[in-house]
C-alpha cells in the first residue's frame, strides 16, 4: 500500500496514485513519499549525481 501513496505539492495532502498523478483535493501534482532503496550497486549513481551537480552550479550561478 505505501507505493501507492503520494503527497501532493500544492496542499500536502495525501492521496493514493491514479494515472494522472493529480490531486483529488486541489489538482496538483502527486509525489511519491518514500525515498528509493538503498542499494551498493547503483546502476544509476552516474545519472543523479550529474543532475544534482548540474542543479547546484545553476543555484550558485544564480547568486
Amino acid at each position: 500500500m505505501t507505493k501507492y501513496l503520494q503527497k501532493c505539492m500544492n496542499c500536502n495532502q495525501y492521496g493514493l496514485a491514479n494515472p494522472e498523478s493529480k490531486c483529488r483535493h486541489c489538482g496538483g501534482q502527486l509525489l511519491n513519499v518514500n525515498p528509493p532503496k538503498f542499494s551498493l550497486v547503483d546502476k544509476y549513481a552516474q545519472y543523479r549525481l550529474a543532475y544534482f551537480k548540474e542543479k547546484f552550479d545553476k543555484k550558485i550561478d544564480a547568486n
